[in-house]
């Protein structure tokens, strides 16, 4: 197949790339690189598979041009991260609503697969645990700004479903839950890159709180197995929505412990209020814990990477300079 990835400078995209050329594939990438790297795509770059074209998933010229001639598309250009979210809330919108908007009109023009990434921030307040995809969602206030990454998200899965049902366009909504593993940076609170580098600066690792709310961390490479599941089964999985995420969950302070033990830090831990990190109104989310036995069904979905392992990747990343922080 030829794929269009956008965001594909990014964390998820930048690893999706290199394994859909690695299985024989081409693969067209789009990303205006304000929060990607070209260095995520230098296997990539290297390969006469591949081309990239900068440009915004806003500008319906650049999407169509990307588009063009592509067998399917994976849409993971988005606008992401709890600070950049909470810091501008329009912009979130805008990216993550009209960029979506745009590449999916471009998709439907041809009727092409399409794989839109949505989040587990979807769940907003839920109090199911875990999460299952047919949950009804309820998420916060619009005077707090970390719900428009939500809303806008919602409104993607929900445009999405529309063009399915009434004009037929092959999609699927992954619902991503913690994606974790390298080239992921800290810069925009990030939690496993942020620690892992404190740690290995010797400095106090920062949890803000308590530490007490969980996540519940899924390796890149179980993330990218299950996007490459969804691209070869089009056929039988159009129109669903999947969770894709490990349901093991962990308490943020204890994840920061591993961290210490794994890198062998020497490091403290130091809990810092939120209000000391976020604008005021800032609303933390206590429990994230995805449902995933639609995906085992459907896509055998299994995640396989140990958190362990992660951190290791990670850590192993950052002391070689290879994550930008």
């Amino acid at each position: 197949m030829r794929v269009l990835v956008t965001g594909a400078a990014g964390f998820i995209g930048s690893h999706l790339t290199d394994h859909l050329l690695h299985r024989g594939h081409a693969v067209v990438g789009l990303d205006d690189l304000s929060a990607g790297s070209l260095d995520n795509l230098a296997l990539a770059r290297a390969s006469r598979a591949f081309s990239f074209i900068e440009g915004d998933v806003r500008n319906r010229i650049a999407v169509d041009d990307a588009m063009r001639g592509c067998d399917a598309v994976v849409h993971l250009a988005a606008r992401i991260g709890l600070r950049m979210i909470v810091e501008s809330p329009l912009r979130t919108l805008e990216v993550n609503a009209h960029g979506t908007e745009t590449v999916l009109q471009a998709a439907a023009r041809d009727n092409t697969p399409t794989i839109v990434a949505s989040t587990s921030e979807v769940y907003g307040h839920s109090l199911r645990f875990p999460s299952h995809e047919d949950d009804p969602i309820s998420i916060g206030s619009p005077t707090i700004g970390r719900w428009s990454y939500a809303c806008a998200k919602i409104y993607d899965e929900f445009y999405a479903l529309a063009l399915h049902r009434e004009r037929e366009l092959p999609v699927v909504i992954s619902r991503l839950f913690n994606t974790v593993g390298t080239r992921q940076t800290g810069r925009y609170g990030m939690v496993i890159p942020r620690l892992i580098r404190q740690a290995l600066a010797r400095e106090p690792l920062t949890v803000y709180g308590d530490g007490t709310q969980t996540r519940c961390f899924c390796a890149i490479e179980d993330v990218v197995h299950a996007l490459l599941v969804q691209l070869e089964r089009f056929g039988s999985v159009a129109g669903e929505i999947f969770n894709i995420g490990n349901p093991i969950e962990t308490p943020i302070i204890d994840l920061a412990k591993r961290i210490i033990q794994r890198t062998g830090s020497t490091s403290t831990i130091e809990l810092v209020p939120f209000s000391d990190v976020y604008p005021a109104g800032f609303e933390e989310i206590m429990r994230r814990v995805p449902d995933i036995s639609k995906a085992e069904r459907l896509l055998q979905f299994q995640p396989h990477v140990t958190l362990d392992a992660t951190i290791d990747a990670v850590s192993a990343s950052l002391k070689e300079g290879r994550v930008l922080v």
